[in-house]
């Protein structure tokens, strides 16, 4: 699976960059009770660290939602998705298990406070995947049952258009039990150090193939 990043980006976001694990060979089910009670912890630790902090000014928080004010999107209204997470944990409002692939992503996305984004390749059109800014009329349905209007969001897109942005993803390509063959998006912040990134990805990539099977490959796209 091959990903592009189009020049609406990179004119707008000089820096911007993404990482990329591409999964083959897994097998989704019902989260083991070891990874649910980790998530639990988790949040729970989450929501008494984050008790005496504007979730707004987290500088991973605050750099991406710069981001959207850069693309044209209006922070305030559409929250991306890890600063939507974060806002749940401040209020006790823990999420609950969906799958052993979806657990993970979430994890992660809290515990990196960066949005992260995972795609069931088999309801991906064609063998590329292209990162651009949505255009007027551009929408899809959101995994929130809400119509999603993609205009001036980051997104990911295929042959037939919008599946995945940084705000909230697509019930079209959402990873299920049925899901064999996944790809992994970590919309990273511009100032992540690159000599940290590796690692970052690495530790995602085994925990993700602890909980799923299967092999993963790592790879970083950023701004020519």
């Amino acid at each position: 699976m091959d990903v592009m990043i189009d020049s609406s980006i990179c004119r707008t976001i000089p820096q911007f960059k993404v990482g990329l694990i591409h999964y083959t060979n897994i097998q989704v089910a019902q989260s083991p009770q070891m990874l649910r009670g980790r998530f639990r912890l988790f949040q729970e630790s989450l929501f008494l660290e984050l008790e005496d902090k504007h979730i707004a000014d987290l500088p991973n928080v605050k750099e991406w939602r710069d981001i959207f004010k850069k693309t044209g999107k209006d922070p305030n209204r559409y929250r991306h998705s890890a600063e939507a997470l974060l806002r749940r944990m401040k209020k006790q409002s823990f999420l609950s298990s969906v799958n052993s692939a979806i657990d993970v992503n979430n994890f992660f996305s809290l515990k990196w406070q960066m949005p992260l984004g995972i795609y069931d390749c088999d309801k991906i059109n064609g063998n590329t995947i292209q990162l651009r800014i949505g255009e007027e009329n551009e929408e899809y349905e959101g995994i929130n049952g809400r119509s999603i209007s993609l205009q001036h969001l980051i997104i990911a897109c295929d042959e037939r258009g919008g599946f995945g942005s940084p705000f909230v993803d697509s019930v079209r390509t959402a990873v299920g039990t049925e899901t064999t063959e996944a790809v992994q998006i970590v919309y990273l912040t511009s100032s992540f150090p690159n000599d940290e990134i590796d690692a970052l990805l690495h530790s995602l990539k085994t925990m993700f193939i602890q909980m799923n099977g299967g092999e993963g490959t790592i790879s970083i796209k950023t701004c020519p």
